[in-house]
C-alpha cells in the first residue's frame, strides 16, 4: 500500500463561492481611495454611447465613462452605488478595473 500514489485532492471551484452562478473580480479605485474590490455578479454603467452592463465572460474592454452612477452587484451584500464624475475601464478575463479621476 506504501507504493500507491496519493489521491488527488480537487480544489474548490470558484462558481462554489457564488452558488453555481458566475462572477468576476472587481475593482474600483482613486489615486488615493479603494471604492470597491472583491467578485460581482455585475457592473452597469454609462458611457457616450449610453448606458451599459459587464457580466461574466465579457470581450475585452476599454471605455471613458460618463458622469453617472456606477452600480456594482457583489456576491455577497447588496448592491454598491459609486458615483462617477471621470473614469476609465478596463474589462479583461473576467476582471473589472475603473480607476476614477482621471
Amino acid at each position: 500500500m506504501a507504493d500507491e500514489a496519493p489521491i488527488p485532492v480537487a480544489e474548490p471551484d470558484e462558481s462554489a463561492k457564488t452558488g453555481g452562478k458566475p462572477s468576476m473580480f472587481v475593482k474600483v479605485y482613486a489615486p488615493f481611495q479603494v471604492y470597491f474590490e472583491g467578485d460581482a455578479y455585475s457592473v452597469s454603467a454609462v458611457n457616450d454611447v449610453g448606458p451599459f452592463d459587464i457580466l461574466p465572460k465579457h470581450r475585452n474592454f476599454l471605455c471613458m465613462l460618463a458622469p453617472c452612477q456606477l452600480v456594482v452587484q457583489p456576491v455577497t451584500g447588496n448592491a454598491k452605488k459609486i458615483k462617477i464624475h471621470r473614469a476609465l475601464m478596463h474589462v479583461k478575463a473576467d476582471k473589472v478595473v475603473v480607476f476614477m479621476d482621471v
